[in-house]
C-alpha cells in the first residue's frame, strides 16, 4: 500500500472514531446529569443509546486494528504510530490520533464515575431493604461478592399434579 493511501484511510478512520467517541462522551455527560437527577424513565432511553454509541466506538476502533494488521503492525497505539510516522511523516495526523485517546480516556473516567454512582445507590437501596428485613426477624450476611445476600428460613414447596 502506497503511504499517501495509507494516510488516507486513517485519516478516515480516525475522524469516524472521534465522531463515535465524541457522541459517546455527551451521551455518557448527559447520563450522569440524568443519575444525578434522579430520573429513572429517561435513563432507560439513555442506556440504549449508549450502547449503540459503544458498538460504533468498537466498529471503528475493530477497523483500525484491522488496517494495522494489514500492514504488518500491531493492533495497539504502537502499531498505529509506527505506521503514521511510515505514511504521515509531516505528523499531521497525529493530533487526531492524541485527541481520540485524550476523549476515549475522558469517556472511560466518566463511564467510571457513573458506574460509581450507580454502585452507591444500589448499596443504599440494599440498605435500606436490609433494615426492613431485619425488621422481619430474617438475617442479612454478606454475599460471596461482599454484596448484601438474606439468609433465613427456605422453604421447599412441592406442588402435586
Amino acid at each position: 500500500m502506497e503511504p499517501a493511501i495509507c494516510r488516507q484511510q486513517i485519516a478516515k478512520l480516525l475522524a469516524e472514531e472521534a465522531a463515535a467517541l465524541a457522541e459517546l462522551l455527551g451521551l455518557l455527560e448527559r447520563e450522569l446529569a440524568q443519575l444525578s437527577a434522579n430520573e429513572v424513565p429517561a435513563l432507560e432511553g439513555a442506556v440504549r443509546e449508549r450502547q449503540r454509541s459503544v458498538a460504533r466506538v468498537v466498529r471503528a476502533d475493530e477497523k483500525r486494528v484491522a488496517l494495522c494488521r494489514q500492514l504488518g503492525h500491531g493492533g495497539d497505539a504502537r502499531g498505529l504510530e509506527q505506521i503514521l510516522r511510515w505514511c504521515d511523516p509531516e505528523g499531521t495526523l497525529g493530533a487526531d490520533w492524541t485527541r481520540c485517546k485524550t476523549v476515549a480516556a475522558q469517556c472511560r473516567a466518566l463511564n467510571d464515575r457513573n458506574g460509581a454512582l450507580v454502585t452507591a445507590r444500589l448499596r443504599h437501596v440494599q440498605a435500606r431493604l436490609a433494615a426492613l428485613i431485619q425488621g422481619r426477624g430474617e438475617t442479612v450476611a454478606y454475599g460471596p461478592r461482599g454484596a448484601y445476600a438474606l439468609t433465613g428460613v427456605g422453604r421447599v414447596v412441592k406442588i402435586d399434579v
